[in-house]
């Protein structure tokens, strides 16, 4: 029987049982009460071979039984089902990404460098929110929109792959990278404002104040996760850039402004993590993920189709059907 089966009143199945009964009636009991007796001295002269039509009388009980239980599955209500699934999102959430691609960013304390690790966590993220809209912002000395904020993943997936260091003038402006991705997103009609700000480094350079720009997330009621990268010690991070364009690397002391980014996260009831490792960026994504849920609300549409009226014209068939053989064929047997 296919999943998609069922009845909508098995209740009156057990009529079924009441069919054992009217078997015994219909094959025992009145067959014996309407058999006539006549005595006689001899039947020898009487005795005659049973027809075929006599034989076959036993068919009328059997039609009147068939359209009983027929009857008894119509009742039932048989039917089989499709459902159809809509999905309706009662909390929408506008993320912007805010990512630094400095040149200490190819620093390879992550595999195979901190830029390339993020690319693959930030993307992985990206498709498993696929009920919100997300943007991305790159800083470095300046900072740029990537991409507005979107609900195109592939869009958004393909300009995190695009990130790259040397589209922007060096150092590490993290009031600027904020200060970007506030302006992103701060006309967002979505209930849920979130930027995620991830740096390797230290606020050195641009115009704008990354405490000022916090107090401004505050106040436009954008919460701010910040992410500082960067392994605890040391790392071979690039120091110069070779006559054919590659860089040389040496080993370099990490340096990451955790007093910023703590209180950046506090002022606007977020949360500071620190990835060390490839695992450590993962999971702080993961946690973020699992943080920032987006209310979704599932409706099912079903959709029946009714099979009783096939059993009830079955019934009226073998209904009719013993009718016309109790009036023609077996006219005088029964």
């Amino acid at each position: 029987m296919p999943n998609n089966f069922e009845f909508l009143h098995p209740h009156f199945l057990w009529l079924f049982a009441l069919v054992p009964l009217l078997v015994f009636w219909y094959f025992w009991v009145g067959s014996s009460s309407s058999k006539a007796s006549l005595k006689m001295g001899s039947s020898k002269a009487l005795r005659m071979t049973s027809s075929l039509r006599a034989k076959l009388h036993i068919i009328l009980p059997i039609l009147r039984l068939l359209a009983i239980s027929t009857l008894i599955i119509a009742l039932a209500r048989p039917r089989t089902h499709s459902v159809s699934k809509k999905t309706k999102t009662n909390k929408g959430i506008d993320i912007v990404m805010a990512i630094d691609v400095s040149a200490s960013m190819l620093a390879k304390d992550l595999r195979p460098n901190r830029l390339e690790a993020l690319k693959k966590v930030a993307t992985r993220f990206v498709n498993q929110r696929p009920n919100d809209r997300i943007g991305i912002v790159a800083y470095a000395g300046e900072s740029f929109t990537k991409t507005p904020v979107t609900s195109d993943k592939d869009i958004v997936a393909k300009s995190i792959n695009d990130l790259k260091w040397g589209d922007l003038e060096g150092g590490t402006a993290i009031g600027m990278g904020l200060g970007s991705a506030i302006n992103r997103i701060k006309d967002s009609k979505a209930k849920s404002k979130i930027i995620i700000l991830l740096t390797d480094g230290v606020n050195n350079t641009g115009f704008v104040d990354p405490f000022t720009a916090a107090e401004i997330a505050k106040d436009l009621e954008i919460k701010v996760y910040t992410i500082g990268i960067g392994t605890n010690g040391t790392a071979q991070m690039p120091y110069a850039k070779n006559r054919d364009g590659s860089l040389s690397f040496r080993s370099m002391q990490v340096e990451i402004d955790e007093v910023l980014l703590k209180k950046i996260a506090k002022e606007t009831n977020g949360k500071y993590f620190r990835a060390t490792s490839n695992t450590k960026l993962k999971s702080i994504y993961e946690e973020i993920n699992k943080m920032e849920k987006t209310e979704v609300e599932e409706f099912k549409y079903y959709n029946y189709n009714e099979m009783y009226r096939f059993w009830v014209y079955l019934a009226g068939l073998f209904l009719l059907l013993e009718i016309l053989l109790r009036f023609t064929v077996f006219k005088g047997f029964v």
